[in-house]
Order: structure tokens, then sequence, then C-alpha cells
């Protein structure tokens, strides 16, 4: 099949979607062209590797204004067999203006659950875009329910996991030369991977270190990831006179992971939205390790509470604090968790499993509308 993806170039989600793809099928993806402040992510190179063309639409005002005629002029040059966009505001918006069929669009979370929220505009970007996809991809179930208000057909509605890479991600031996690069040594360590932003509460589990430690100083938490929090959260840290035990790393490029996920204890995150299960979340689990997260959308359908990690309320510190003491003083317990952990992913969010349905859900549609 010939397939025209739409979707962010630096994000993680596209690359691990057009790379399977690209190994059995002719891909071209559309990407805005981001400017440097904004490149925080995969380097454009990556998909010089697997032959994917990419053809970049300027972001800057008012060319941006222009994205969705040149969009729709590419994909008639392009002459795909099929049209996906990732995320339903600009990109689903733009591919559902070029008219093209079949069209797919995957929700990716925020563009469903806060965009349409923020204004009028974007609110009618998003129910255009979901009147005209051919079918809607989610992978939460409860995305399902916002999908519909905002004008999706319950019929067109498809749940598939952006899925964990199981071979790649998968307990191994902890890197005594990496913890020690992170001068954690002999300490038991606690590691977030959700970016600096307001929705992912790091704040919260700044604020849980500082009784964490109270209880076990020797504790160490990694935060990592970027975004418009860090130095207010670096602040934090400071005040609360803890900053001696936070470490914040930046983004891990993402063949760095398993190793680092391998080498810590505890995997926290502290989000106040997600779509389906967060991505770093299921890497984590796939890794074997421990979960504490947030009581939001799904996670209770991945996690169970006292069973396979802990689900804490949002924005409570001390609840987050306590299950990460909890976790920290009992060893068997986070190896009995994170065995269970690496199962649940294997069995329910393997990535080879998920694309494999995709790509059946590709060729059903594309062989629909060849007659």
């Amino acid at each position: 099949m010939k397939l025209c993806f739409l979707a962010d170039v630096r994000s993680i989600h596209t690359k691990k979607w057009v790379e399977y793809f690209a190994k059995e099928h002719e891909i071209d993806l559309i990407t805005l062209n981001y400017p440097k402040k904004e490149r925080i992510g995969l380097p454009e190179e990556v998909y010089e590797k697997m032959n994917v063309r990419v053809y970049k639409i300027s972001k800057k005002m008012p060319f941006l204004l222009f994205a969705p005629f040149k969009i729709r002029r590419l994909i008639k040059k392009i002459k795909p067999d099929l049209v996906h966009a990732h995320y339903v505001t600009q990109y689903g918006f733009c591919g559902a203006f070029s008219g093209f069929h079949p069209f797919v669009i995957s929700a990716w979370g925020s563009d469903v659950l806060v965009d349409p929220h923020k204004s009028k505009i974007l609110k009618l970007m998003v129910k255009f875009a979901l009147k005209k996809g051919d079918l809607i991809i989610c992978d939460g179930d409860h995305i399902k329910r916002p999908l519909i208000e905002l004008g999706a057909k319950a019929q067109k509605i498809r749940l598939v996991y952006f899925g964990t890479d199981t071979k790649k991600f998968k307990p191994e031996e902890r890197s005594e030369k990496l913890r020690e690069m992170l001068s954690i040594f002999n300490s038991p360590a606690v590691i977030s991977l959700r970016g600096l932003k307001p929705i992912y509460d790091v704040g919260s589990l700044i604020a849980s270190a500082s009784l964490v430690l109270k209880e076990i100083p020797k504790a160490k938490f990694i935060i990592a990831g970027k975004g418009s929090e860090e130095n207010r959260l670096k602040d934090l840290a400071k005040s609360l006179g803890i900053l001696d035990s936070v470490k914040f790393v930046g983004l891990i490029p993402n063949n760095e992971l398993p190793q680092y996920l391998s080498s810590m204890d505890v995997y926290v995150s502290t989000s106040l939205s997600d779509a389906g299960l967060a991505a770093s979340t299921a890497e984590a689990m796939a890794c074997g390790l421990p979960v504490v997260i947030t009581d939001f959308g799904d996670n209770t359908k991945w996690v169970e509470d006292g069973v396979s990690g802990f689900i804490v309320p949002l924005k409570d510190p001390e609840s987050l604090a306590e299950k990460i003491i909890y976790l920290l003083k009992n060893e068997d317990v986070r190896i009995k968790f994170g065995m269970r952990n690496r199962k649940i992913i294997e069995e329910r969010n393997n990535y080879y499993k998920e694309m494999k349905k995709m790509e059946n859900i590709y060729i059903e549609l594309v062989e629909r509308y060849k007659t």
C-alpha cells in the first residue's frame, strides 16, 4: 500500500507507527516545519533511514493559515491509497479538509480532552475532522465518549493501542555505570519520564519526594523530560531543600530508556490527563518495574491497585509518598509487581500485535474504497 501520514515528525509515537509500516509499504509523511526552539524530540534524519519521504509545511504565520490548502495539493500529488492523520486538531483538520478517502484519524488525548475546551475555533476544527473521518482510532476506552460528544459516530471508533516494543523494553540487569553517573550508587531510585508541563503535574512528585526523604534519606529521584515548568520545578526542589536528591536529566534518548528503567526501583506518573495507558508507563511495566500512577482515564484497567502497582488520587503528594515509601521498603513486593506488569504488557499492549491489527484495518478500508 501507499500510505500518507499527517503527523508531528518530532514524536516518538509517529516514529514507531511509521517505522512498522515502512518495512512493507510506501510511506509519505507530511508534518509542520517546527522552528528550532520547538524541535524537542526526534531528529528528522531518522526517517531518511526508513526511505520515508518527508514534506514540511511552514508553521510560521501567516503561512500556517494556508497549510490546509498546501496539504490538500500535496495529497493530490502523492496519490496515496490511504491518509492517516495523527492528532485530531491540526493534522486531523487538514486531512479532513483535503477531502481524501479513505481517511483515518488517531485521537491522541489532549486533542479531544483539552483542545475543544480552549476555544470555539478548535472545537469546530475537531468536530469537522471527526465528521469527515472514515475511521477514528483511539487508545483508551474513556476517549470514546468525548469523541461521540464531539460528533464521531460510535460505529466508526476502533480501539488500537500504540503498543510497547516488548523486544526492546524488557527486564535487564541494572547498569551500575549509569547509576554511578547519576550519583545514585546504593540508593533506592524513583524515576519519572513525563514532560515538564502543567498537565503532568511533576510538582506533586517533587513535593512527595520531600516526604519520602524524611523516611528514606538516601532515596534519589530522577526527573526526565523537558518543558515550560522546568525552572519552576527546580526552584521548588531547591526551596524544599531536596535539590541534591532530585536530579533533572532532560530528555532521555529512546534507545537509552530501557537501561534507565531497568536501573531504577519505582516508576511514577503524576499526570492529570492521558488518553489510554501512557507510553512511558507501559515501557516501565514492560521493563518489570512497579508503578505508582494517578487515578485518571483507563489507568485502573491496566494497573490493579495493590496487585501490580498503586493508583493514587490526583494532586495528592501525601498518598504518593506513602506508596513510594512502601515500595522502596519492600523489595519482594517490587519484584512481584514488576513481574505482573511485564506479563500484562506482553499480553495486552504488544506493539507488534497492535500494528498488525492496524495493518488489517488499512487493508480493509483500502479494499472497501476500491469497490
